[in-house]
């Protein structure tokens, strides 16, 4: 007969492995330090402490485009999964521009083709560079036009589509995530939170994901500076990241992650967090995935593998 502590220990215990069970885990392996120039030994590293799943950047796969099944054949071997490929390097993405949205549909939609066969359910992509005036109102109407017309079509493929806000890019701070979210179909256009990025934006990323809820695909988790908790005071210019970081491993003190994931918990949601990290200047990368994978396991309670 089990005791009440038992009980007790048992319920905890199935509640704990069920909250786990809703979250898919990756990690984005093009850490500076040792693995941004060798993609599959990034993967080999990342299996070695306890990943699975594994997200990247089209940069690295120009010889698999036609030809994704050799590609699988390398990740299989290693004991990898592709959580996805974004866009980036040579494709269009200049989205503020109406004038190139027929390049971008086609570059994007011969992307989500590529990793649909790889087994991946969901489109992450980043937008182009931020040019010296900002974005302007005119811009992000241009941008919701043609995410939309994204959207659409890679629903059409089987695919979800989500927008990544990040530093430096057209689609940085709280006025574009709401303003582009307002204007594009929720049933097509999906958000990517990043909680390094959003957090140096100036933004709250505990505050954002209990506003944006189940519109969020996608967490990018990185950690920040313990000074710049609930959104960083001053926007800060793009940086070295091998000098002078502005991300760190999970557990660093900046991004206040039971919360997010106690809303997570709360409302039911279900989707990828993907640990990532721009550099790690101070330890090999594979030592900084290990950090935040046993943050993830010991302190969030989150089964990585």
């Amino acid at each position: 007969m089990l005791t009440r502590r038992a009980f007790i220990a048992g319920a905890t215990a199935t509640l704990a492995a069920e909250s786990s069970a809703a979250y898919r885990v990756g990690i984005t392996t093009n850490t500076r330090g040792g693995w941004e120039k060798d993609v599959f030994l990034s993967f080999r590293e990342a299996h070695e402490v306890g990943y699975r799943n594994v997200e990247s950047f089209i940069d690295y796969f120009g010889p698999y485009l036609d030809q994704p099944e050799e590609l699988l054949k390398k990740t299989d071997a290693i004991g990898v999964k592709f959580d996805t490929v974004s866009n980036g390097g040579r494709m269009e993405m200049h989205f503020e521009d109406s004038a190139r949205h027929e390049k971008i549909l086609e570059e994007h939609l011969h992307l989500v083709r590529f990793i649909k066969r790889l087994g991946c359910d969901h489109l992450k992509i980043n937008t182009g560079p931020r040019r010296h005036g900002g974005t302007t109102d005119q811009d992000l109407k241009n941008m919701a036009v043609v995410f939309n017309l994204l959207g659409r079509r890679i629903s059409a493929e089987g695919l979800k589509f989500g927008v990544h806000a990040h530093m430096w890019t057209q689609f940085e701070n709280l006025h574009e995530i709401h303003t582009i979210l307002g204007a594009t179909d929720p049933r097509h256009v999906w958000f990517v939170l990043d909680t390094g990025h959003i957090t140096m934006a100036g933004i709250d990323p505990v505050e954002l994901t209990r506003t944006l809820g189940h519109r969020i695909i996608e967490f990018h988790l990185k950690d920040t500076k313990p000074e710049t908790r609930g959104g960083a005071r001053k926007r800060v210019e793009r940086n070295d990241p091998m000098k002078d970081p502005i991300f760190f491993p999970l557990g660093h003190g900046g991004v206040d992650f039971p919360a997010i994931k106690a809303h997570l918990d709360q409302i039911g949601w279900y989707g990828w967090l993907t640990v990532e990290l721009d550099s790690s200047p101070n330890r090999a990368p594979k030592e900084s995935a290990r950090i935040s994978r046993e943050y993830l396991e010991n302190t969030l309670g989150i089964k990585v593998a």
